[in-house]
């Protein structure tokens, strides 16, 4: 969960209550994630993971695509200066990965896609596990050749982004449990079930169909450590809320968010490329962010986001334990 809400107090209550803590770093600079790391580090004894994603290479489309992509953000926002986005689209996986070697996290995830080869050289010499995203089984093969530490098995009832490595066109939409299936019956490496995995009696559904572990996202979104927004907790938590959806108006690539104004008025509109069309928005969603507007905020959240409590991470995990064992 990028864009600062996983605060480092969020991620070391998490791993000093025997879970896996995790940092989104999708975006983050080096610098960011130096002091995240350093800060959750002293904060736990407990293992800490860095997610990071894997960002297609990516070109500005000509000036009539970017302007058809341009005008139903006008339309929305007339006060937002849209302005044309320019490169570097993305940060520099090797600058983000330096902090990672000197600090040496537990576990390394990565999102879209397997990552380079001496990215996995690296990380098997300082004895970093590696995690990868698939949301279908020759996506999790691929990941298992690679010399993957597990597979996350990511369902479409997962929050945020959708992790296929070649977009949509290759995205079979299979739920959590149906992709569970298939690749605990051919994988020999660990599967971590995600998506829509919300309380005890999820996590214990998962183990019992053969996940090795379970990831957990937006379960801990309304926590009082997360860094999301107030205006963000609120709508997890209401009980008129509406549904969560998916969406390429944010950023270019389906992802899985909290139904608002922007995705309703982005149906079916022209977007940029990923992670382009982020970049694109991003003055919107940072004024949405100012004055406190969620219908215009990426609020990313899984399916059964509404089963959400307001509860510090150790009461939640407390109460993960109990409803396992019950």
């Amino acid at each position: 969960m990028a864009g600062g809400i996983t605060t480092p107090e969020l991620v070391a209550e998490v791993s000093n209550a025997g879970g896996l803590g995790s940092f989104g770093f999708a975006y983050s600079s080096p610098e960011i994630i130096a002091h995240d790391l350093k800060l959750a580090q002293s904060l736990t004894q407990g293992q800490i993971n860095a997610n990071f994603f894997l960002f297609p290479s990516a070109e500005l489309p000509d000036s009539k695509t970017i302007e058809w992509a341009i005008e139903p953000l006008r339309q929305l926002a007339p006060n937002v200066d849209f302005t044309v986005p320019k490169p570097p689209f993305y940060p520099d996986l090797k600058m983000q990965l330096e902090p990672a070697w000197q600090l040496r996290p537990a576990v390394l995830s990565f999102h879209f896609g397997i990552p380079p080869e001496w990215v996995m050289q690296r990380a098997r010499a300082h004895n970093i596990a590696i995690g990868i995203t698939a949301t279908s089984l020759e996506e999790a093969l691929m990941i298992e050749q690679a010399g993957a530490s597990f597979i996350v098995a990511q369902g479409i009832e997962a929050g945020g982004h959708r992790g296929t490595f070649e977009g949509e066109s290759s995205d079979e939409w299979l739920t959590s449990f149906d992709l569970l299936l298939q690749l605990v019956r051919r994988c020999t490496i660990p599967v971590v079930a995600a998506g829509g995995i919300m309380d005890g009696s999820d996590i214990r559904k998962a183990l019992d169909c053969g996940a090795s572990a379970v990831q957990m996202g937006s379960a801990f979104l309304s926590c009082t450590e997360s860094g999301a927004s107030s205006e963000y907790k609120g709508l997890l938590l209401a009980e008129n809320s509406q549904s969560s959806i998916f969406t390429k108006g944010f950023s270019g690539r389906w992802a899985r968010g909290i139904e608002n104004a922007f995705t309703r008025h982005m149906e079916g509109k022209p977007t940029l490329p990923f992670p382009i069309q982020n970049t694109l928005t991003g003055a919107l969603r940072q004024a949405a962010a100012r004055s406190h507007n969620a219908e215009h905020q990426s609020l990313w959240a899984g399916a059964a986001f509404y089963k959400a409590r307001a509860l510090k991470v150790c009461e939640l995990m407390k109460a993960l334990q109990i409803e396992l064992e019950g």
